[in-house]
Order: structure tokens, then C-alpha cells, then sequence
């Protein structure tokens, strides 16, 4: 089962069920519309869902989807992929060595990546930096936790990068990860025990980037390329902190384009994850 946030025709933005190529939107309760979270953090998700989805229904053409969040915080995690060990080593001309040792350390890197309100969702805009000569999009696993930190739900996530920041200087982290339309989540939450998701080893990423119509970069990966278990990164970003809204964990990447490679105004970037769906988004 799948839940998804999404504008009606007429212009309400409301939660539902994503199924069959169609949106069914949630009843209104006694004490007003149930929003996405009221959902995502019931004792039993998918069956609340069920039992809240309305007959009517809307084919996705004719809806705009969201992406799927409410105030959930948006955390990172990196290095968790050799592929990203690698780049982060020949991005950082002094300080290759921080990414070796943390990629084998028993503490993982977790960043805080945006607030769920500056999430770009499907078909929206992300940016690069003006002040960056060197961004990539990172195409990642995202786990939807509730307030207890369990693991509710898997979407996709884009982790827009500066590398040349981030490069430059690790302390620049957070400049190089955080800004205006750095993150795009979405289309929609495949909850957690369904029987939607293929076995973890076996879930594919594919990230395409587009440039005027042509495929300008093409890569993929599996879970199973991944040097870092989900509940290892959640029980580290657990450690004193709390998430009464929840939380969204982008999981790393393990798809890097080449060195040569700079995303440009107006690039495309393509998400596909097996048992969830495409991300798409456009670079301004």
C-alpha cells in the first residue's frame, strides 16, 4: 500500500491512497481532515488507511502530487556506500582521509538535511548553488519514521550536493547540503510490512539525468551494495535526540556521476526505486 499527499482539482491539498494509477483521498474525521502523519504514526498504518480511504478517486493525471511530508524533520546519512567513500576521498584534496575513516567507523555520518516545509516534492524545482561550480544530485533510499523512531514507510530521496563545497572544506557540510530546494522527496510512501517491497538486497536505484532531451548520465545500485543496516543509521540518529513529528532518513547514495560531471539549469533528474516508483525534478 501506498500513501501520498496531492492537490485536488480543486485546489485542496489532502492525504491519501496511491493505487491503481489513482488517488483516493481520506475521509474527513469527526474533528477535521487526517493529514498524512495522523496516518504514517497510527498503531497499524496500512489499516487505518484502508478504513479512512473514500470512494472517490482521481486518475494522476489530474492531480499534482506532493511531496510526502508534513513537519517531519529530513535527516542524511553519508558514506554508507563504497561508491560514495570514493568520490568524497577525490572530492577532498586534504581531507580524504575523514571519509576512509568514518565509512569504517561504528558511528556513521547523519546530517541535518531541511525541515519538512522546504521538501521540493514530485515534478518540482531543485536548485544548485550560485556560489557552486560542482553539484550532483544523489539519488537515496529514504526510511519515514514515526515519533518512536520505528520504521514506517520507504520513499525516494534527492540529496542535492555542492561538491566543490564540501570539497573545499569538510566544516562546509552544511553549506554544501543545506539551502534553498536542496532536497526533493516523493512520489508517495510505500508503508513498511505490506508485502510491497522487494527483499532489501534486492531494491534497485537508478538515477537518470536528462539535458535537452538526451541522457546525459545513466547509473544504478542495490541495498545490498550498502556497508550500513537501516536500523544501525536509525539507532544512531535515536541518540539524544527526539522527533515528535516523526522523521525522514535519507539512507546515502551509492550512484556518483563521473568527476567531469555538473548538473546544469534545466537538467532533469529521474528517480527510480523498484517497489516504490520515480522521483522527477527539474534544476533551476
Amino acid at each position: 500500500m501506498q500513501l501520498c499527499k496531492f492537490r485536488r482539482p480543486d485546489g485542496q491539498v489532502v492525504a491519501g491512497v496511491l493505487t491503481d494509477g489513482r488517488a483516493r483521498p481520506f475521509r474527513a474525521a469527526a474533528t477535521g481532515p487526517r493529514s498524512l502523519s495522523d496516518v504514517l504514526h497510527a498503531d497499524d498504518p496500512a489499516a487505518l488507511a484502508r478504513s479512512l480511504a473514500s470512494e472517490e478517486s482521481f486518475p494522476l493525471s489530474a492531480v499534482a502530487l506532493r511531496a510526502p511530508v508534513d513537519r517531519q524533520e529530513v535527516w542524511a546519512a553519508g558514506v554508507t556506500y563504497k561508491r560514495s567513500k570514493v568520490a568524497r576521498e577525490a572530492e577532498s584534496a586534504g581531507e580524504a582521509r575523514f571519509y576512509d575513516l568514518v565509512y569504517t567507523a561504528p558511528r556513521p555520518e547523519l546530517f541535518f538535511k531541511a525541515p519538512g516545509h522546504r521538501v521540493a516534492g514530485p515534478g518540482g524545482i531543485v536548485h544548485v548553488r550560485r556560489d557552486s561550480k560542482w553539484s550532483i544530485p544523489e539519488p537515496e533510499f529514504t526510511l519515514v519514521l514515526s515519533p518512536e523512531l520505528k520504521i514506517v514507510g520507504y520513499t525516494i530521496g534527492n540529496d542535492m550536493s555542492s561538491r566543490d563545497i564540501e570539497g573545499e572544506n569538510p566544516l562546509y557540510l552544511p553549506q554544501a547540503k543545506f539551502y534553498d530546494n536542496s532536497c526533493a522527496i516523493g512520489p508517495a510512501i510505500t508503508l513498511a510490512g505490506e508485502g510491497d517491497l522487494p527483499p532489501r538486497e534486492q531494491v534497485s536505484i537508478r538515477l537518470t539525468i536528462s539535458r535537452g532531451g538526451a541522457t546525459v548520465f545513466e547509473g544504478s545500485t542495490t541495498l545490498a551494495a550498502m556497508a550500513r543496516s537501516f536500523e544501525e543509521l536509525v539507532s544512531w540518529l535515536s541518540r539524544e535526540n527526539s522527533f515528535p513529528d516523526g522523521a525522514c532518513l535519507l539512507t546515502g547514495t551509492g550512484v556518483v556521476p563521473p568527476d567531469e560531471f555538473s548538473l546544469a539549469g534545466g537538467d532533469r533528474i529521474a528517480i527510480d526505486v523498484s517497489g516504490i516508483g520515480r522521483l522527477e525534478n527539474v534544476v533551476r
